[in-house]
């Protein structure tokens, strides 16, 4: 499966190869659709969650409930991703840690009635069905995904203490805000002071483009807020304003969701900068 993308990946290249002698637009132009089709293969993981939580809602699953299909589907689609290569033996274990640590957040943050899952589960723990730990687990796999397809580097990276340093406190103060008060325009300050020189590069098609690696953070996180609104939508869980009705998620969720995407692309960058030393 993953020769299969492979093969029809380096087709797109070389039919829309940015180098040839062609026009600057039509240039940019190829040079997007390799840049949108690269994206869209990284995403199967969250893309096949969401359409689940869509599909769920109106497909008949009898005495199934919708909580425990959606955990079958996501074991199956894992397996399916790890069997046909599309996922290596090390990403996996990313994407298995991801899926704990968003356990985690999960009990607490409904044990505090940040959100809650309302449907009813066999496999509903502590009030949290064990399919939303997959929906962390999901931009874990975006990321190891992406950073393979697009051949990621960043520089200059932060001394690798300052990055696990910067990520473990950032994953803390999702807990003890709760007691203590909320930290995170602190950590985003030494955030932007850590990663303000660091740019990402990376391959679309031939030609190696860049970022601001502070840039990335944000748009991941807004892309993330724009899924979770999905989510929420089609009942994947409420939050408090949400029980009488639909409503959008506070932009505030924003800052939120970039900061753990900052702890997501910092764990993945480190244990990617490990495994080549």
């Amino acid at each position: 499966m993953d020769r299969s993308i492979f093969k029809l990946q380096t087709w797109l290249e070389q039919k829309f190869n940015v180098n040839s002698q062609q026009s600057l637009l039509k240039n940019r132009w190829n040079e997007l659709v390799v840049f949108g089709y690269k994206n869209a293969v990284s995403c199967i993981f969250p893309v096949t969650i969401f359409a689940l939580l869509a599909l769920s809602k109106v497909l008949p699953l009898g005495a199934l409930p919708r909580y425990d299909f959606l955990l079958i589907c996501c074991l199956a689609m894992q397996a399916f991703m790890y069997i046909t290569k599309l996922e290596s033996r090390d990403e996996l274990l990313v994407i298995c840690l991801f899926h704990i640590l968003g356990i985690l957040m999960e009990w607490f943050k409904v044990s505090k009635h940040s959100w809650s899952y309302p449907e009813e589960a066999y496999s509903k723990f502590y009030g949290v069905p064990l399919y939303s730990g997959f929906m962390y687990a999901s931009v874990a796999s975006y990321m190891c995904q992406a950073w393979r397809r697009f051949e990621l580097k960043m520089s200059p990276w932060p001394i690798y203490w300052i990055g696990w340093a910067l990520s473990l406190f950032i994953y803390i103060n999702f807990f003890t805000h709760h007691f203590i008060g909320d930290y995170r325009w602190i950590l985003s300050a030494l955030v932007i002071i850590a990663f303000y020189p660091a740019k990402v590069y990376f391959n679309t098609s031939g030609i190696r483009r860049q970022m601001p690696v502070i840039l990335s953070f944000i748009l991941i996180g807004f892309f993330i807020w724009l899924a979770e609104n999905f989510a929420t939508f089609f009942g994947a869980w409420k939050y408090t304003n949400q029980h009488n009705g639909w409503k959008v998620v506070h932009f505030q969720k924003i800052s939120s969701w970039t900061l753990m995407t900052i702890v997501s692309y910092i764990i993945v960058a480190q244990l990617k900068f490990a495994k080549k030393e």
